[in-house]
């Protein structure tokens, strides 16, 4: 993915826009968008994925109506629609990818919010020609940003505290969960927690964990109680929290990757005391080459 900003730049950037302008997207725009969306064919760790940018059309506003929260997206003029594969860390990989399409966006001038939830027998998914065995866990709203935020987007924003996020001491730990990890003994790494920090979540829940030992990151979910319930009962959600991880492992490596830092993604539990058993292993960042190899 080739941005004409640096990515940290995008990720402060952006936020969760939900009142849009009703102008088309821009030909060239909508050709990169679109472009980009078609040339993604799997996720950094293999899992088969697909995606796609659409127009928006009045029979999406009907069905975004009827998922709670999200009906307040209003003037969308397109969606990017993704399908993924069966894998172990799958909901991570859409994540990871859907965000790189989404700061692609926002380089090019253009709003988007995350829409999470069960898509498989929504137009959406007819709009995606959804094949058997492929999962649609989210959408996203893509135009051009309003001149003013509606009243309901502001007050949405404001009950998911999207403007208040944890610190440091809550989200990252040296060598051990419950000694946090302040950003001056980060080092050259210091970057790429904050662009973590400042990812966006299903309702701003901020679920990654990070602990640093010796050279490796680990990454960790830090589950919410009853989130999986459901939002208000009539639809399943998909794990939005996994999706999280995904988008917060993308806004990681693509902060390393421009501040020149080498290392790769590798799944190997360290023996770690967990602080409960909502916590659970993800993904680790090695620094360089994988000691022993």
């Amino acid at each position: 993915m080739n941005w004409s900003q640096p990515v940290t730049e995008l990720i402060q950037r952006r936020f969760s826009c939900r009142t849009y302008r009703p102008d088309p997207l821009d030909p060239d725009v909508r050709q990169r968008l679109a472009g980009a969306a078609a040339s993604i064919q799997a996720g950094p760790f293999g899992t088969p994925l697909r995606f796609r940018l659409i127009a928006a059309t009045d029979r999406e506003a009907q069905e975004l109506r009827g998922l709670g929260t999200y009906g307040f997206i209003r003037g969308a003029t397109g969606f990017l629609l993704g399908a993924m594969g069966q894998g172990d860390r799958n909901l991570e990989e859409f994540g990871y990818r859907l965000e790189e399409l989404i700061l692609l966006a926002t380089d090019l001038g253009l709003g988007t919010c995350w829409l999470g939830g069960t898509f498989n027998k929504s137009g959406f998914a007819a709009r995606m020609e959804l094949r058997a065995g492929e999962v649609m866990p989210c959408v996203a709203a893509v135009g051009y940003i309003a001149d003013r935020r509606g009243l309901v987007d502001r007050l949405v924003r404001r009950q998911a505290g999207s403007d208040n996020r944890l610190g440091w001491e809550r989200l990252f730990f040296d060598r051990q969960f419950g000694r946090p990890l302040p950003p001056e003994a980060a080092g050259a790494y210091a970057g790429p927690l904050e662009m973590v920090r400042r990812g966006p979540s299903a309702s701003n829940k901020q679920p990654w964990r990070v602990v640093r030992d010796a050279g490796v990151w680990h990454f960790y979910l830090q589950r919410t109680p009853g989130y999986l319930q459901g939002i208000d009962g009539r639809f399943v959600v998909a794990d939005l929290q996994r999706v999280d991880l995904g988008i917060a492992l993308c806004h990681f490596e693509l902060t390393a990757r421009q501040a020149g830092l080498a290392g790769r993604w590798v799944f190997h539990e360290p023996d770690l005391a967990l602080p409960d058993s909502l916590t659970e292993y993800t993904a680790s960042w090695v620094e360089g080459e994988w000691p022993g190899r």
